[in-house]
């Protein structure tokens, strides 16, 4: 992408479209806050379009048998490996990214596609028992209709292949409210589906606000699945919305996700997993490490590790930068705001905690990555998502402290423990409140075939991807028929 003021409209019925309304948003860069582009600013008349080009296609994609829905799904992922130069490059410039954590994250969509793909020969039911003599039971799935997918800007195209390909792989058509930080890249998305043979209405992109056309998608009668990771607040009034119809939701939702430091870690591998997880794509991960519980046996140690450790890392958007900026204006403020409001409260800023003021980064949206200790658990900070490289350090004494502040949280998506004893692992793993428990790793680095999601306030208990997604996705139908015996 060049540095000329692009216009980026909706994809409906496999053509651009401007909004009805003729109105753009501003969408800034964020490594320098210039304006980059505009983007259609889409009403409901540009959803209640969009909804009505993927019923009308609905049939035609719905009666496609899953095996050659999956061949589809494989011409897109061979086009997406073709132009995954172009994709990087779009999406490290729209969200900030360095130029491998862009590449890495089209890398990881690719592998998504290509295993959903796969699942068009294995779309199976079960055959069933009876006790009725001659009678014969077997289930199916089918598709669920038309698939309203609601993704962040945080990993743009991650996010769109996580949500589009198992929706596809079952035969629904969807209509995508592509991220309004990241909106490019939904259309160069749509636009390989094009290419790769994927029928006009099947795919359909809708830019604009969460106010104005996600709350359209939500409240279409016609959408029969919604699937929305963001905000717990969000998500709480999607499932609210769409429950009155009875329209299927799955949401993926926010986290405060504990990282523990066990006294017997390998304490170098556990700074070099803490900072990856804390601080990698600039802390904006729904399953970022920011609550270091580490036992106090080995707590120095491993702060003055961690923070000579944040230290190093660079901030900037050429190959080799550690992380870039938050995403847009309005999040770096808050997270600045966060900060001030964790020292009123009583915590110590032991590295970072402010935006950086070397020429080249002052004007951008950066955050220099950030250790906080001295906080109480009950504090702010401590108890809500900010979505930035900001991570606070808990000590503890026992495995039985480190388990009851891991679980003190409303949020329960990812977890991670360090320690070489497998029997202590195995015990907090089981005993941990969240969706994934990750051993002698980060807290994030979920794969195509694992199920993703988490307890309490991180999710409705769905979980995409993984053939759980095919769960989300399908109706289960069971078909069971009478033989007459005297024929034979």
């Amino acid at each position: 992408m060049s540095d000329k003021l692009i216009y980026i409209p909706n994809w409906i019925s496999g053509k651009k479209v401007a909004s009805t309304n003729g109105e753009w948003l501003d969408k800034h860069n964020p490594h320098n806050g210039r304006l980059m582009s505009k983007v259609a600013a889409s009403s409901k008349e540009d959803v209640d379009n969009a909804v009505d080009a993927a019923r009308k296609s609905f049939c035609e994609w719905s009666e496609t048998t899953p095996v050659r829905r999956g061949q589809i799904l494989l011409d897109i992922v061979a086009r997406m490996k073709q132009r995954a130069g172009e994709m990087a490059a779009c999406i490290a410039v729209e969200t900030g990214k360095p130029p491998q954590d862009a590449q890495g994250e089209v890398a990881g969509a690719i592998l998504q596609g290509e295993y959903f793909a796969g699942e068009g020969m294995r779309l199976h039911g079960r055959s069933l028992t009876s006790a009725v003599p001659g009678k014969y039971s077997h289930t199916v799935r089918q598709p669920r209709g038309i698939a309203g997918l609601i993704v962040p800007a945080n990993t743009p195209i991650a996010n769109l292949a996580w949500k589009t390909f198992p929706a596809l792989i079952c035969g629904n058509t969807i209509v995508i409210k592509a991220a309004e930080d990241s909106p490019q890249i939904a259309i160069i998305f749509a636009e390989i589906a094009k290419e790769a043979g994927l029928p006009d209405g099947v795919m359909n992109v809708i830019q604009g606000s969460g106010a104005n056309a996600g709350t359209a998608i939500v409240e279409n009668p016609n959408i029969s699945i919604i699937s929305f990771t963001g905000s717990t607040i969000v998500g709480r009034s999607i499932a609210a919305t769409a429950g009155k119809r009875l329209a299927r939701v799955s949401l993926e939702l926010g986290g405060k996700n504990p990282f523990v430091v066990c006294d017997d870690a390998d304490i170098e591998k556990a700074v070099h997993w803490a900072a990856l997880s804390a601080f990698s794509n600039a802390g904006q991960r729904c399953a970022a490490g920011s609550r270091l519980i580490v036992f106090n046996d080995v707590y120095e140690e491993f702060r003055n590790k961690l923070v000579a450790k944040a230290k190093l890392l660079k901030l900037g958007v050429a190959p080799g930068d550690d992380l870039g900026p938050v995403i847009n204006k309005r999040q770096h403020l808050s997270i600045i705001g966060a900060i001030s409001k964790a020292i009123e409260d009583g915590g110590t800023v032991l590295c970072g905690g402010k935006a950086p003021e070397n020429i080249g980064l002052s004007e951008g949206y950066y955050i220099e990555p950030t250790v906080i200790e001295g906080l109480a658990p009950s504090s702010d900070l401590c108890r809500h998502e900010i979505f930035g490289p900001v991570a606070i350090l808990l000590p503890v004494n026992t495995m039985e402290e480190a388990l009851k502040l891991a679980n003190d949280s409303e949020y329960g998506l990812t977890s991670s423990i360090h320690t070489s004893n497998v029997d202590r692992a195995m015990w907090f793993a089981q005993r941990v409140k969240a969706g994934v428990a990750n051993v002698n790793l980060g807290t994030y680095g979920s794969e195509p075939h694992m199920p993703f999601g988490g307890f309490g306030s991180s999710s409705n208990g769905t979980r995409e991807p993984g053939v759980e997604a095919l769960d989300v996705y399908s109706e289960l139908k069971n078909i069971t028929f009478l033989t007459r015996t005297d024929r034979i």
